[in-house]
C-alpha cells in the first residue's frame, strides 16, 4: 500500500484526496471471488447496486451504460491488480483507496458489502476518497518478487534458528561457524553431534530445506538484478554508492520507491518510510503518537538495515554515530542515522547524483 500525502501550510502532513468531478462514480467492494458495485451520478442518485462475480466481463457489462464520464474506486486490498489493469486497458479513470484512511467504512455501526460499496462511491463523489499509489504494471511484478525473496530469506533464518535452538536444548558444544554459509553446513557432522534418530532427522530436514531455499533465493536474486539493470541501471548504481548499501538494499530502494517525484518534499518521503513520529493533539493537549503502521514497512526495514551497514568499515560514519549517541542515546542515534540516510536517498534520486559522504556528514 502506498499512501500519497501533501503538506499543509504549517508544514504538517495530510492525506491527499481525489477531488476530480465526473458524471458517474463507481465504488467497488472487492473480494477474491466477488465484488459489490455501487454507481451513483453527480446528483447523488444511486443508479446501480449489484453483487457480481469478480470477472472482467461481468464488470464491463455492468458499467457499460455509464462508461461516459465514469470513475472507478476500490479499497487497497490484495486483489486490486486486475481491476486497475482492466480500467487502464479501457481508458477508465481508476482510484485506489488507502485502507487505513477509509474510516467511513471501518467505523460504521453496520458493515456489509452493499454498505461498503455505497460509501466508497459516496466518498468518490464528495471528494473525500483517500488516494493510495497505483504501482504501474510491468514493475509491480518485479517488486512483488522482491518482497517474496524477503519471505524466503526469513524462512531460511527460521530453519537455521531451529538447528541452533535444538543444539542448545541438548547442551551440545556451540557451533564454531555460522550455519548460514553452505560451506560451514557441509562441515557439520550431524550423525556425530545428534545421537537420537528423531532429532537427527529433524536437523537433516532443516539442512535440506536450507539448501533448497539457498538455490531458490540465488535464482530470484539473479532474476531481480537482471531486471533492475534493464529497468533503471543508473539509479541502481547511484544507490549502491552509499556505504553499506549492497545489491539487495539498492533493489529494495529502487522498486519500493519507484518514482521519487511522487514526494514533492523530503518530509513526505521520510514519513512514508515510517521514520518520523506523528503527534496526536487536541485542545492544546498532547495524546502521544499515532500512525506507526501508515507507510511502507519494507522501506522502514531497509533503512534500519542500511543504518547498521553504513557503520561497517566507515570510521567517519562511526564518529557521527558516536556524536549522536552522546546526545540522544544509542537506540535513538541509529534511528536518526536511518532518517538521515532516507533524506540522502531522496536527494540522490531527485538530483540524479551519487552519494557524497563529505556532504552527508556536513549536513
Amino acid at each position: 500500500m502506498r499512501a500519497q500525502a501533501r503538506l499543509h501550510p504549517n508544514g504538517e502532513l495530510s492525506m491527499r484526496f481525489y477531488k476530480r468531478q465526473h458524471r458517474f462514480y463507481c465504488g467497488i467492494d472487492l473480494h477474491a471471488r466477488s465484488m459489490y458495485l455501487c454507481i451513483r451520478d453527480h446528483d447523488d442518485v444511486v443508479l446501480l447496486h449489484q453483487n457480481l462475480p469478480a470477472q472482467a466481463d461481468d464488470f464491463l457489462r455492468a458499467i457499460a451504460p455509464y462508461r461516459d464520464g465514469l470513475v472507478v474506486g476500490c479499497e487497497c486490498m490484495f486483489a486490486w491488480y486486475w481491476v486497475a489493469d482492466l480500467c487502464a486497458d479501457h481508458d477508465i479513470p481508476f482510484v485506489l483507496g488507502h485502507a487505513l484512511y477509509l474510516k467511513a467504512i471501518h467505523g460504521g455501526k453496520a458493515k456489509n458489502d452493499k454498505l461498503d460499496a455505497d460509501k466508497l462511491s459516496a466518498l468518490l463523489r464528495g471528494g473525500n476518497f483517500p488516494i493510495a499509489y497505483v504501482y504501474p504494471k510491468g514493475l509491480r511484478e518485479t517488486r512483488d518478487l522482491l518482497r517474496r525473496r524477503l519471505f524466503l530469506v526469513r524462512q531460511r533464518a527460521h530453519f537455521v534458528a531451529h538447528i541452533q535452538n535444538t543444539n542448545s536444548q541438548y547442551n551440545l558444544p556451540v557451533f564454531g561457524k555460522k550455519l548460514v554459509f553452505a560451506r560451514n553446513r557441509d562441515e557439520l557432522d550431524v550423525a556425530e553431534r545428534f545421537k537420537d534418530p528423531s532429532v537427527r532427522l529433524s536437523i537433516e530436514t532443516d539442512l535440506q530445506m536450507i539448501d533448497k531455499l539457498d538455490e531458490q533465493i540465488y535464482a530470484v536474486e539473479l532474476h531481480l538484478e537482471r531486471h533492475a539493470k534493464v529497468d533503471d541501471p543508473n539509479t541502481l548504481a547511484r544507490l549502491r554508492s552509499i556505504p553499506g548499501v549492497g545489491k539487495i538494499l539498492a533493489l529494495i530502494f529502487l522498486y519500493e520507491i519507484h518514482d521519487i517525484a511522487r514526494f514533492p518534499r523530503v518530509q513526505e518521503f521520510v514519513s512514508y518510510c515510517r521514520l518520523v513520529k506523528c503527534s496526536r493533539q487536541s485542545a492544546g493537549k498532547n495524546y502521544g503518537f499515532s500512525g506507526k503502521k501508515i507507510g511502507n514497512v519494507h522501506l522502514k526495514w531497509a533503512f534500519s538495515e542500511a543504518a547498521v551497514l553504513f557503520l561497517r568499515h566507515n570510521p567517519e560514519g562511526q564518529k557521527l554515530l558516536a556524536r549522536l549517541e552522546r546526545k540522544h542515546g544509542k537506540a535513538k542515534a541509529l534511528t536518526i542515522l536511518a532518517h538521515k540516510l532516507a533524506r540522502a536517498v531522496y536527494f540522490i534520486l531527485r538530483r540524479e547524483k551519487a552519494f557524497d559522504l563529505t556532504q552527508f556528514l556536513a549536513a
